[in-house]
């Protein structure tokens, strides 16, 4: 075989999912964040939520295996991502001090920095709710370039608010999966005033305080949509609410699996089945109805490979997931 013709069996080879190294939606591997308009990244961490079951540092290898066979071209908004933008996987974020969470949440924050000064937009793959909140002060906020130095509008799909303000720390953690919510606004990473969380639901902890449930986040700013709402006002409603209140700014959206009813994504690490959460198609009409935003980032988190069905099917969600927040991020750049 040639060297000509080893190149050609390569290339017909790449379209299978089964052949090759893997890497997310078989994107080419390029750690430089300068070479790519949007930078797919692994967050493997695990330890800002330690209230439970502590594999969510799995989910970016079980994304990698699955988003190899998912088809390239988005049928709704009727373009292909990859066409449009260099998409580039550039491997996961090095965590030496991984049972560490404040130490995570640094190095977190200082690799995603690197994306920022390089004017790359990151697509993630947790890893526990608490990457969230470093990475949005790596690319929002005072000095940062993606956000143009503002603070970011979030778009918060999750089960619950994860705005704790109460306590100093949870179970240890001070930068927790429970409090990023709450410390990126009052850092002005976040502006809480263009922000909107959806799909919180579940009985609480104890007694209902004033408030009631998100009364956390309403004292910070947020506009909450639990999903008893949700189920009155339904997309289009939500939709309505979202974009009024995100306007032209920059925004960032991150995606708890949870948010989704457990016989869609039974693989997390946050279950709340006593309350249906959104159906797939629920999930993915109200993020393709946010094509147009100027959304400067986002991430999946939560998945737990070690709970998900045999056939991997909360990773597949995941991917779903990812695949629309990649596609949302592409039609910014294609829309110039």
């Amino acid at each position: 075989m040639t060297e000509d013709e080893l190149q050609a069996a390569k290339k017909s080879s790449e379209s299978w999912y089964w052949w090759g190294i893997p890497a997310f939606f078989r994107c080419p591997w390029n750690e430089d964040p300068a070479q790519a308009d949007i930078a797919l990244v692994g967050v493997p961490h695990s330890s800002g939520n330690g209230s439970t079951e502590r594999d969510q540092h799995l989910g970016p290898r079980a994304v990698r295996h699955q988003s190899g066979f998912y088809r390239r071209s988005h049928f709704v908004h009727g373009f292909a991502p990859w066409d449009v933008a260099r998409i580039h996987d550039l491997g996961d974020v090095p965590l030496p001090e991984a049972m560490n969470n404040e130490a995570c949440v640094r190095d977190i924050e200082d690799f995603f920095a690197r994306l920022d000064a390089s004017g790359t937009r990151p697509v993630s793959i947790g890893g526990d709710h608490s990457i969230t909140g470093p990475i949005i002060k790596a690319i929002a906020g005072p000095g940062r370039k993606t956000a143009d130095g503002k603070p970011v509008a979030l778009i918060h799909f999750d089960a619950h608010t994860d705005s704790y303000d109460n306590m100093p720390h949870w179970l240890g953690a001070k930068r927790s999966a429970a409090h990023w919510a709450a410390y990126t606004v009052k850092e002005d990473a976040v502006d809480a005033a263009r922000s909107v969380q959806i799909g919180m639901r579940g009985h609480p902890a104890g007694a209902i305080h004033a408030g009631g449930v998100g009364g956390s986040s309403r004292a910070l700013g947020y506009r909450v949509i639990t999903m008893q709402e949700f189920e009155e006002i339904g997309i289009k409603g939500a939709l309505e609410i979202i974009r009024q209140r995100v306007g032209d700014g920059p925004a960032y959206i991150t995606f708890d699996l949870d948010s989704l009813d457990p016989s869609v994504a039974p693989g997390v690490s946050n279950l709340e089945p006593g309350f249906g959460g959104f159906s797939i198609r629920e999930a993915t009409r109200l993020l393709q109805g946010l094509m147009g935003l100027n959304i400067i980032g986002g991430d999946v988190v939560c998945l737990m490979p070690t709970k998900d069905s045999p056939n991997q099917i909360t990773a597949q969600v995941a991917m779903v997931m990812m695949f629309e927040l990649i596609t949302l991020i592409a039609g910014t750049k294609r829309k110039g």
